[in-house]
């Protein structure tokens, strides 16, 4: 039996009948920035507190792993979306475009990976980790407080495919 291209699922997002392409519950994934913004922050404090990068450097490591498992592998079995799933089942979902969110994880991918490689090899001061950390957390706080994604915004200005519900209905403008 041959699979269909429709057969298969996306790794990132589900198909859902009435959508166009695979969208994701925003509710969930805002929930997921909130618990990798939490973690990030005592993260930060820490390393602040003890004059060290290493919570940083294991907070960077956590990110990596369960951002790259979301595109990877799939998002659902993504630690901090699979608890943004629980924390939100008692609602409905909210139906987001799944691509544009995958846009966003990679350049968080993009900002870690920085991140953890200069703390790795020393090549900048814990002041300047915590500058780069601050750029994600910022994201990360824009994302799971307001529900503006970065990511989602550049990827409506840059993609040559159009963008499909966003979760602040301004891709329809």
């Amino acid at each position: 039996m041959a699979v269909t291209p429709a057969a298969v699922p996306p790794r990132v997002g589900a198909l859902i009948e009435g959508y166009q392409g695979p969208v994701i519950d925003e509710r969930a994934v805002r929930v997921a920035a909130g618990l990798l913004l939490t973690l990030g922050l005592v993260a930060a404090t820490a390393a602040l507190a003890f004059g060290t990068a290493r919570p940083l450097q294991m907070f960077g490591m956590f990110f990596l792993l369960d951002v790259l498992t979301r595109l990877l592998v799939s998002d659902r079995l993504s630690i901090t979306l699979a608890l943004g799933r629980l924390a939100s089942r008692s609602h409905s979902p909210r139906w987001v475009g799944a691509p544009q969110k995958a846009f966003a994880w990679w350049l968080a991918v993009g900002i870690a990976t920085t991140s953890c490689i200069a703390l790795g090899s020393g090549a900048i001061p814990l002041q300047g980790a915590l500058a780069l950390c601050g750029v994600c957390f910022t994201l990360l706080a824009l994302e799971a407080i307001f529900g503006w994604c970065a990511g989602c915004h550049l990827h409506r200005r840059l993609s040559r495919h159009p963008t499909h519900h966003c979760a602040d209905r301004s891709c329809n403008l």
